[in-house]
């Protein structure tokens, strides 16, 4: 909740007479105002704006501010008969698939399986779609796949424009506000994922601003808030909450231990301000809340948040692409860059005062180029604070080579289908899988299998979102999609697993197959039930291919465990006898291991002064912290959760 006292009508006043000055009169402004991190200018003559190429780029270094230029609401066509005469003015041959509109930014979103023929010759088709329909066109290139995710929050953003215009502007005050005071001191707080992994949550601290970096939930430890969730209890979060101080929260990827519980804020209305994120991650982390709920309520657990609270959750997000600068407080400017870790992973880079410090979190990242995507970036324009993770932080992490690690998985899976036996690979629907579906993609490519590859939980509809951004892939995977007109997750050996009739059919056959399931670490999710059925078994084979938290089932089993109490049917406990081979194949992990993690320190550019490390277990944390001090001189700190640190 946002109640600051925000008066920026003396700043929006100075700033209406230089742009009255700067732009044609023929242009018909009318109104400017803050939206979000940018400033709107309407316009009745949006053609008289776009005509001059350079105008937006003067005005944006005269006030230094981020600049939009919107038609006026009252210009718009119906969206209808918008669509209508885009469908006239872009040649069939783009073979548009899909118009949906965005009223709270003006913005009609056209998908086209030839989206140059939408743009045309130097943007003269885009020019005359603009001039006629008013609404400013976005083009995107047709996903192969269609996600329903994607067109849900499309249908979230038109239905609720108003709301959200509404949402943009308070903020949009918020972030222009004049400072009480001038920023001359930094802090930091764990509330979760400090010598942890799971409920990641960072508050930073000015004396004008607060923000949040994540906002997690240990899906291990749901049956203990204080270990589960992040530390409410902490005096300074309660106080933020309390008084609706909380500026923003940034989000660094969509995976539940860093956005889960955003949508219980919403849900007991503890916060109503901006959420900053990627593209890709909004859409993710949708999906994998989505799913969090559904697999509570399945289970006859009363779930943390609705789906109106996920949906509040669309509505507040402004996405951000990497490499975007935005004010985001009077005092905290920030910038997203690649952490190669998911679709749409990002280390954040916040640039506190004017030049006062500079503190880059890198959230989960990867430092080596995968098939996927590529390394995270380790360049800034200024760093003195590092807060990096240390899932794989201690001395002796060292993960296989990717190429080592993809011999193995075909290995284990030629041997298990050689004895008639299923290969259960629990992962993460979003990144590990389709890692997975890559390499045994390539394999197959080859004629090295015939045995079908079974997709089920939400991989499919998290693949559909990784064909919608190929922008955030890796250079290869990108050039063979588009240039060489390849689309390895296209492959007609993947099979999505429709329903549970379907998945009894896989478990019962004889035939030997693949299944790739959520979640990777057997909590919840199709996994498990595959787990329960196949693990009797000797001829089967499950392979781990991601880090398995302290609590869940997949690090029992990974330890040894081979005998696992269960409650089954009419809630009779059963024990699950594990016969099937376990393997463990590190070289898939989106994590950076041990020497990543040295090699990030030694090549991130400018070296910062300090590094604390965080998301690792305590002794993983402590290593890496130590090491860093005793090779690079680095002042160095690994603290606990609760903990408040001042960093300048």
């Amino acid at each position: 909740m946002i109640k600051r006292e925000t008066n920026v009508d003396e700043v929006l006043k100075e700033i209406r007479e230089i742009i009255n000055q700067m732009v044609p009169k023929e242009a018909k402004i009318t109104e400017v105002e803050f939206e979000g991190p940018e400033l709107v200018i309407y316009v009745k003559n949006p053609e008289v704006v776009m005509q001059d190429g350079d105008l937006i780029k003067n005005l944006a270094k005269v006030l230094k501010k981020r600049i939009s230029v919107r038609p006026d609401p009252d210009v718009l066509l119906p969206p209808e008969k918008a669509e209508e005469l885009i469908k006239q003015i872009v040649p069939p041959e783009a073979e548009i698939t899909n118009i949906s509109f965005d009223p709270s930014v003006g913005e009609v979103i056209i998908e086209a399986k030839k989206p140059g023929l939408v743009i045309g010759k130097n943007g003269e088709t885009l020019r005359e779609i603009t001039q006629k329909v008013y609404w400013a066109p976005r083009v995107v290139r047709t996903p192969p796949l269609q996600s329903q995710t994607i067109y849900s929050i499309r249908g979230i953003l038109q239905s609720e424009s108003k709301d959200r215009r509404k949402f943009l502007r308070q903020v949009g005050r918020n972030i222009y506000r004049k400072p009480e005071l001038k920023s001359d001191w930094i802090r930091i707080t764990g509330l979760g994922g400090f010598r942890e992994v799971g409920r990641s949550a960072l508050l930073l601290q000015t004396n004008e601003s607060f923000v949040l970096v994540d906002f997690g939930v240990n899906v291990a430890a749901l049956n203990d808030p204080k270990k589960g969730f992040p530390h409410f209890d902490a005096p300074e979060f309660t106080y933020v909450l309390k008084e609706g101080l909380l500026d923003a929260i940034i989000v660094t990827h969509a995976h539940l231990d860093h956005s889960g519980l955003l949508p219980y804020l919403f849900r007991y209305n503890l916060f109503d301000g901006p959420i900053y994120a990627t593209p890709p991650t909004r859409d993710l982390m949708v999906l994998l809340q989505k799913d969090f709920i559904e697999i509570q309520q399945s289970n006859g657990i009363d779930p943390l948040y609705r789906m109106r609270d996920i949906k509040e959750v669309v509505k507040h997000t402004i996405t951000l692409d990497y490499g975007e600068v935005r004010d985001i407080s009077p005092d905290l400017r920030l910038t997203l860059h690649n952490a190669g870790h998911i679709l749409g992973s990002s280390i954040v880079h916040l640039h506190v005062g004017n030049g006062l410090h500079n503190i880059a979190v890198t959230g989960d990242f990867k430092f080596i180029p995968t098939k996927l995507f590529e390394p995270a970036n380790a360049k800034f324009p200024r760093l003195e604070t590092l807060i990096m993770e240390s899932t794989y932080g201690g001395s002796k992490d060292y993960q296989m080579p990717r190429e080592e690690a993809e011999k193995r998985l075909i290995e284990v899976i030629l041997q298990t289908i050689k004895r008639k036996g299923k290969v259960l690979i629990p992962a993460m629907a979003v990144g590990r899988a389709q890692e997975i579906m890559i390499a045994l993609e390539d394999y197959v490519r080859v004629g090295g299998l015939d045995v079908p590859i079974y997709l089920d939980g939400m991989i499919w509809e998290a693949t559909a979102i990784h064909t919608a951004y190929p922008e955030y892939l890796s250079k290869d995977l990108r050039n063979q999609i588009f240039h060489e007109g390849y689309n390895p997750f296209l492959n007609e050996i993947f099979k999505p697993v429709a329903n549970a009739n379907e998945r009894k059919d896989i478990i019962e056959s004889e035939e030997p197959a693949i299944i790739v399931a959520s979640s990777g670490m057997l909590v919840g999710g199709p996994s498990v039930e595959y787990f329960k059925h196949l693990a009797p078994d000797p001829r089967n084979s499950l392979i781990f291919v991601s880090y398995q938290a302290e609590g869940t089932l997949g690090r029992q089993v990974q330890r040894g465990l081979r005998e696992i109490p269960t409650v089954g049917e009419g809630g009779k406990t059963e024990v699950i006898q594990v016969n099937m081979e376990i393997h463990t194949i590190d070289g898939f992990s989106g994590h950076a291991d041990r020497r990543e993690l040295m090699s990030y320190v030694a090549r991130v550019k400018p070296r910062p002064e300090r590094v604390i490390t965080v998301h690792g277990e305590p002794q993983k944390c402590l290593d890496l912290a130590s090491s860093i001090h005793k090779k690079f001189g680095i002042s160095t700190r690994a603290p606990n959760n609760l903990d408040a640190i001042r960093l300048k």
